[in-house]
């Protein structure tokens, strides 16, 4: 994409953790296998996959919240790699986060009216009188009252406290929102309120999304562009039209299976590969695949574009793609 608000080259990620405190053995656990991923100015990208992928860890990378290796650009500037330790002002005027869990994302000692404003007064945005009438601008924005301000978090409901997390990541006019998993601790009804709020908002705004989320139906109801993560890779990356419709690779078809089939937890966990396995050579979703064939133990494949020519990318990392085979799982 010709000026894309996100450009990702080459990112990768590992933590060290230790088995038994300080005296343990270090252990290193990669996370991120070279992701290389652009997100265009106004655009919804979904992300998804299932828990452990690295799809926070991604998000987090962008957000500035952890160190990385490669590159990331967003609207012009260049992050340094060493992640939070130089997480800058600047950085926070471009990009902000919405967590899954709103009730530990706000301060319950301080009003609701408190938590909007302080990003203004940390940037040093606008007098009292000019901060006070954005915070209820923005509270009528997200769905809420302006008299909630003096509200605390406790006297709000799930769905109200994600709307004043909303409403704070929005203060600093950022140019691109990290959604990581937004709705998936709210109830059905409230989720989809809150995926209307970020509709909505996205085309009063213009903002850029980066949608993180386990579930490939409310990606594709939301999302412009999905892309789908196993074991730190990308495996499919399309339209959400394309990839929810046709689904390329064997893992896309199981979360797509996710929505409709009680057994799909069986599915999901049967032949899961021991931790730090996807260090393996080959395919790593291989010993899971009902397509396995010899070769795709030999090599890790790479993203191709199986879509025909003229239309929109839509890549798949899968051996079953490299030749003419006739079962190829579409």
């Amino acid at each position: 994409m010709a000026n894309a608000l996100v450009v990702i080259k080459d990112l990768s990620n590992t933590y060290h953790t230790r088995s038994y405190g300080v005296f343990g053995r270090e252990r290193t656990q990669p996370v991120l296998d070279h992701i290389t991923l652009e997100i265009d100015h106004g655009e919804i990208f979904g992300l998804v996959g299932e828990s452990g992928c690295g799809k926070t860890s991604l998000g987090n990378s962008i957000l500035g919240l952890i160190a990385y290796e490669g590159d990331i650009t967003i609207d012009g500037l260049r992050l340094n790699h060493e992640g939070r330790l130089k997480r800058s002002k600047e950085l926070a005027r471009k990009v902000q986060a919405v967590f899954q869990d709103p009730g530990a994302a706000l301060n319950p000692a301080k009003s609701i009216g408190w938590l909007m404003e302080e990003p203004l007064k940390i940037h040093r945005l606008g007098t009292k009188p000019e901060r006070i009438q954005k915070v209820d601008a923005m509270l009528h924005m997200v769905g809420l009252d302006p008299r909630y301000k003096s509200r605390r978090i406790h006297e709000l409901s799930g769905g109200q406290k994600q709307r004043v997390c909303i409403g704070c990541a929005l203060m600093l006019e950022p140019k691109l929102i990290v959604a990581d998993e937004a709705v998936s601790s709210l109830d059905v009804s409230v989720g989809a309120q809150i995926l209307n709020l970020f509709q909505d908002i996205h085309q009063r705004l213009g903002l850029g999304m980066l949608f993180i989320s386990h579930n490939l139906p409310v990606v594709y109801y939301i999302c412009h562009r999905i892309g789908v993560m196993y074991k730190g890779q990308l495996v499919e990356l399309g339209t959400a039209q394309e990839v929810y419709s046709c689904p390329a690779h064997p893992y896309t078809q199981v979360l797509l299976e996710a929505a409709s089939g009680p057994d799909f937890s069986v599915a999901l966990t049967q032949g899961l590969p021991p931790e730090g396995q996807y260090q393996r050579q080959g395919c790593r979703f291989a010993e899971r695949c009902p397509w396995q064939r010899a070769d795709c133990e030999k090599s890790t494949p790479a993203l191709i574009n199986i879509a025909p020519s003229g239309e929109a990318l839509h890549e798949v990392r899968c051996v079953l793609f490299l030749s003419s085979v006739q079962d190829k799982p579409i």
